[in-house]
């Protein structure tokens, strides 16, 4: 009789497992991944992709537009190892390297976004304040916070959580492979999901503290209506609505950990596309139709005359 442990996790019963040198005993996903959603993935960011590529050609933002350009390859990355987790013959879904990097490069993604939006924040402050305008700053800048702090916490707090999250990813495939519990490995994927949700909360509390500083500065000096107002809250509106959908993105990740695997949420891939791969396509979309550049980067609304933009 074999000493190893009976499998303990989803097999698919149409898909005989080929038990080569890299493949786990179950299916870690939960489900066989679909063919058509990695496809469909991979055209969608290779489309945004080219589409920052242009934005970054046309306002010359490259600070922003380069981190999204990062998230978007990552993303495409991902999708290609999900494509090789897909049903034969085009992929293998007991495959643990191509669940790892998959893995590792979809959440990656999301921190080039998060870092792109933090930039924003800082580079609102700085073109609405005015080059070099520290007292103008400190009224603008939620808590008088300055820019680099701003950066440095969240863009801190973020690699933190993301390696702490691969790592959790990295010992459950290694878990599944030697038949063993998961538990402890999916302890630390939650730990390192729970941080990020708390530290992009903290972030979003600073970004509508700003939103109401920003209110009232423009009030003060008349400039909350006509051309540069209107354009300041069309802005600031695809800011917030990609902050919130990466948040709902965290929120789910967490929610889907937190059940363990083979829980509910990590078993039905209609959940991961609805909640983790739409919220980042948007997002990114947003992000690239109402672009920052067109506000700070070169000839860009804010950045002429007495107001400078802060993220070239």
């Amino acid at each position: 009789m074999s000493n190893k442990p009976p499998i303990d996790g989803y097999v698919d019963p149409n898909i005989p497992n080929p038990n080569g040198d890299g493949d786990a005993p179950i299916i870690i996903y939960g489900y066989t991944p679909h063919l058509a959603l990695a496809i469909l993935a991979i055209v969608l960011f290779a489309i945004l992709l080219l589409f920052h590529i242009f934005r970054l050609y046309i306002t010359r933002l490259y600070a922003f537009s380069i981190l999204l350009i990062f998230t978007t390859l990552c993303e495409i990355v991902g999708y290609i190892f999900r494509l090789r987790s897909s049903p034969p013959p085009v992929g293998n879904p007991y495959g643990v390297i191509n669940f790892v990097v998959q893995y590792f490069f979809i959440v990656c993604a999301p921190v080039f976004l998060s870092a792109a939006i933090y930039t924003t924040l800082t580079s609102f402050i700085g073109a609405l304040s005015g080059p070099g305008n520290t007292a103008g700053q400190k009224k603008l800048s939620p808590l008088g916070l300055s820019k680099k702090t701003i950066l440095g916490i969240f863009i801190t707090s973020d690699v933190i959580a993301t390696i702490v999250q691969v790592a959790g990813a990295a010992l459950i495939g290694v878990s599944e492979s030697n038949r063993k519990s998961p538990e402890n490995a999916n302890n630390i994927l939650l730990a390192g999901l729970a941080f990020q949700v708390f530290s992009f909360l903290v972030f979003l509390i600073l970004l509508f503290l700003f939103l109401r500083n920003s209110r009232k500065v423009m009030m003060s000096t008349g400039t909350a209506e006509g051309g540069r107002g209107s354009m300041m809250q069309m802005y600031t509106f695809a800011l917030v609505g990609s902050s919130i959908l990466v948040y709902l993105r965290t929120c789910f990740r967490l929610a889907e950990t937190s059940q363990g695997i083979g829980g509910y949420a990590s078993s039905h891939e209609a959940f991961f596309g609805a909640l983790e791969f739409a919220p980042i396509v948007v997002a990114i979309a947003m992000l690239g139709w109402w672009h920052p550049g067109r506000l700070v980067g070169r000839n860009g609304l804010l950045s002429a005359g007495a107001i400078g933009g802060g993220m070239r």
